[in-house]
C-alpha cells in the first residue's frame, strides 16, 4: 500500500490531471482510501510497541498495580487487530466495490415470495447497521404478498467483499403463515451478489443486441414515476440478461442506471464462465444456480440458522432476520482464508 501510495501521490502532481475531473477524482479518492488504511496499521503498531515498553517497565519495577491498565489495554488492541483482520479478508480484487444484490423468490408461490421479501429486508437492516448505503433499483410485488424478485444496490466500503458470501440458495422452514392448516413448510430464494465495476471496466455492447422496453413503474417512486413510462427494460439477446430499473424519477436515468447493472451482470457472467473452464480442467465438480444450497433458516420444529459451508450456527433466528448476519460472513471469510 504504501508502494501505491507513492505511486499516486507522483501522479498527482501531474499538471494535467484534473484535465480529466471525473478520473481525478476517483484516483485522489483511492489515494486518501489507502493513506487512511496504512495510517490506521501504523498506529496499532505503534500502540502495540507502547504496550511491550509498558509490560517490559511493570515487570522490570514490579509495578503490579499496572497490570489492569495493561490488560485493558492488550484487550483493545487485540479487538482492533480482529477488526484488521477482517479487513484484509475482504482485499479481493473487486471487494471494495459497491454490491448489486438481486433477491428471487423460488418455486412455491406466495410461500417463497413471502421469503424472499423476509431476505430482502434482513440485507436493508444489515445495511442499515453498517452504515452502508441501500437503494431498490427494481421490485416485483408477489401475488398477494412477499415480492417475486427485487434488485438492490448497496453502497459503501467493502460492500461486495462483504455481501459475496450471500450469493447461492437460501432455505427457510416454518410454519406458514398462509395454511391454514398450520402445517410445516419448507421455502427457497436464491440471492445473487456481483460487484458494481461498471465504473472501473470498459465493455463493448452492440446496440443492436439490445431490446429495450419502456413501461409505466409499478414500485418505488411515487406519483410522478407513476404518471410516465420511465421504467425501464433491458434485453441483452445473446445472453438473455435481462435489467429492469425504475425507481429513478425519468426515463433517461433508468436506462443509464440499467445499463451499468447490465455490464456489472455480463462481466460477472464471464467471471464465473472462466472460473467453471478452471474448475473443469482441475476437474472439479461445478455445481451452480439453484442447486447451490448455501444456508437454512429453521424456525420450527426447533431455531436455527446454520451455514452449511462455514458450519456456522446459531439459534438468535431473529437476530439474524433483523439483519445481524455479520457473524456468518465472517465465518464465510475465515473459510476461503483457510482454502486459500
Amino acid at each position: 500500500m504504501e508502494q501505491q501510495i507513492a505511486e499516486l501521490r507522483e501522479r498527482s502532481a501531474d499538471a494535467g490531471l484534473w484535465d480529466d475531473p471525473e478520473t481525478a477524482q476517483e484516483m485522489m479518492r483511492e489515494l486518501s482510501n489507502l493513506e487512511a488504511t496504512v495510517e490506521t496499521w501504523n498506529s496499532l503498531a505503534n500502540r502495540l510497541a507502547e504496550l511491550g515498553e509498558l509490560l517490559e517497565m511493570a515487570e522490570a519495577e514490579e509495578e503490579s498495580e499496572w497490570v489492569a491498565e495493561i490488560e485493558q489495554e492488550a484487550q483493545e488492541v487485540s479487538g482492533q487487530l480482529a477488526k484488521l483482520r477482517l479487513e484484509v479478508m475482504v482485499s479481493g480484487r473487486h471487494d471494495h466495490a459497491d454490491a448489486i444484490l438481486t433477491v428471487y423468490a423460488g418455486a412455491g408461490g406466495t410461500e417463497s415470495q413471502d421469503w424472499a421479501e423476509m431476505l430482502l429486508r434482513m440485507y436493508l437492516r444489515w445495511a442499515e447497521r453498517r452504515g452502508l448505503g441501500a437503494e431498490i433499483i427494481d421490485e416485483a410485488e408477489g401475488d398477494g404478498a412477499g415480492i417475486k424478485n427485487a434488485t438492490v444496490e448497496i453502497s459503501g466500503h467493502n460492500a461486495y467483499g462483504y455481501l459475496r458470501s450471500e450469493q447461492g440458495v437460501h432455505r427457510l422452514v416454518r410454519i406458514s403463515p398462509f395454511d391454514n392448516a398450520h402445517r410445516r413448510h419448507t421455502s427457497f430464494a436464491m440471492v445473487e451478489v456481483i460487484p458494481d465495476v461498471a465504473k472501473e471496466i470498459n465493455i463493448e455492447i452492440n446496440p443492436d443486441d439490445l431490446q429495450l422496453d419502456f413501461f409505466k413503474a409499478s414500485g418505488h417512486g411515487g406519483q410522478n414515476v407513476q404518471k410516465n413510462s420511465t421504467a425501464v427494460r433491458i434485453t441483452h439477446r445473446p445472453s438473455g440478461v435481462v435489467v429492469v430499473c425504475q425507481n429513478e424519477r425519468s426515463q433517461a436515468q433508468n436506462r443509464e442506471r440499467a445499463m451499468a447493472v447490465l455490464k456489472a451482470r455480463l462481466y460477472a457472467l464471464e467471471e464465473q464462465r472462466l472460473e467453471e473452464e478452471k474448475a473443469k480442467l482441475r476437474g472439479e465438480h461445478v455445481t451452480a444456480g439453484w442447486g447451490n444450497q448455501i444456508r437454512s433458516y429453521v424456525l420450527h420444529p426447533y431455531r436455527m440458522v446454520k451455514d452449511l459451508r462455514t458450519g456456522w450456527e446459531t439459534g438468535n433466528t431473529t437476530a439474524v432476520l433483523e439483519g445481524d448476519i455479520d457473524g456468518l460472513i465472517e465465518a464465510y471469510l475465515q473459510h476461503m482464508v483457510g482454502k486459500d
